[in-house]
């Protein structure tokens, strides 16, 4: 008896009802895993020294991301396919709708990818998949951006002491698309559509980044008035870093080629601005994104204190410390200062081991069926 029930308790999806439950429960939150990953890909690629065996191992997190991505695709799709009057409760939830925003994040990562190790590995022809992955991850991005915010505003129920970062999510979707069209740019052979993506990017990047910063001076007013969320929303205090990292480290992309590519659309001039201005509010985002920093530090701290409950709200913790490492090692390798490139390096080192500690906690909770559960039907009958 004793040897079934053990046999029981490990088999797969153990803790659910029917295997059909991982895809009747599954929920966008899941893409969060792949902007994590997404980004630790990419900032242990951009170290300032050369370690042996690191960029195969990054190509490596790229291609699993790559897997990732694919495979929460198919379950949601299928969810919708499967359970449809169930899925659209999405749109409705204050919570989970927010999490829209993590897919064309997630996709970003994997676009960047393809430049970073596509071209070495398969040569230019990944450009031209790179323009239209880009393009369908702009028109998500302002989809997400625009559409989520309206239904808040139409069909959602909020109040300010519920209120967490979690709100800027849908939003920050369309810099993190515009960080990715600054690294695009250079990679395209004709400088019209350079210079398209370019002032896309530049477009995107406005869209995105003012919205972000008005949700902060909220969730401020929030926390001095109703204090600290739920443990459950414990890694909610880091994603305010996503979208200051962001926004710095895409004035600073966009900038880098701007001379090049204003220049040869009959702009000279403007694109040495573009540069300077990038490169200064680069530096000030940064700062900006430093008193954030060490706040989500503080409130970490805090909640360690009584324990925080793993869930998937802890890939939070990932991107906006990958970010602000990659903007800090982007600040090191543009200003020459050893400060922030030895600052940088401890932030990719503690972001990996974080990555380490979910993703194990993450493999063993879908394993086991723990992880799927969709607040927005968790009211219905099965």
């Amino acid at each position: 008896m004793s040897h079934s029930l053990f046999v029981a308790a490990h088999r797969p999806f153990s803790q659910l009802s029917h295997p059909r439950e991982v895809i009747r429960q599954f929920t966008p939150n899941w893409f969060a895993v792949t902007m994590g990953t997404g980004i630790l890909s990419a900032v242990l690629t951009q170290l300032p020294v050369h370690v042996p065996g690191l960029f195969p191992l990054a190509e490596a997190l790229w291609l699993l991301n790559i897997a990732l991505f694919l495979t929460f695709s198919v379950l949601y799709t299928a969810r919708w396919m499967m359970f449809f009057d169930e899925a659209r409760r999405v749109f409705g939830h204050s919570t989970v709708s927010m999490f829209f925003g993590t897919i064309p994040m997630g996709l970003a990562t994997i676009i960047n990818g393809l430049l970073t190790f596509g071209l070495p590995r398969w040569g230019v022809a990944v450009v031209p998949v790179a323009e239209l992955l880009w393009w369908l991850d702009v028109a998500m991005s302002v989809g997400c951006g625009v559409l989520i915010p309206f239904m808040m505003f139409t069909r959602q129920q909020h109040s300010i002491d519920q209120m967490t970062a979690v709100w800027l999510l849908p939003v920050v979707a369309a810099e993190v698309a515009a960080a990715s069209g600054g690294l695009l740019a250079p990679h395209l052979t004709d400088t019209h559509s350079q210079f398209s993506v370019l002032i896309t990017s530049y477009v995107l990047w406005a869209l995105s980044v003012a919205v972000a910063f008005s949700i902060l001076t909220i969730l401020l007013l929030r926390m001095a008035l109703h204090k600290l969320p739920h443990e459950n929303m414990a890694a909610s205090s880091w994603l305010a870093l996503g979208p200051i990292s962001t926004g710095a480290f895409g004035l600073m992309v966009l900038g880098a080629d701007s001379p090049l590519i204003f220049a040869a659309n009959g702009l000279p001039g403007v694109g040495e601005i573009a540069a300077g201005l990038g490169l200064i509010a680069g530096i000030m985002l940064w700062g900006v994104g430093m008193w954030w920093l060490l706040m989500a530090v503080l409130i970490t701290a805090r909640y360690l204190r009584n324990g925080i409950p793993f869930n998937l709200g802890w890939w939070g913790f990932t991107f906006p410390l990958g970010v602000f490492a990659l903007t800090t090692l982007k600040l090191g390798a543009v200003l020459n200062l050893g400060f922030f490139s030895v600052f940088g390096s401890v932030l990719v080192a503690g972001l990996a081991a974080l990555w380490l500690v979910i993703m194990k906690r993450t493999v063993v909770g879908a394993y086991k069926g723990t992880l799927f559960v969709s607040p927005c039907i968790a009211g219905l009958k099965g």
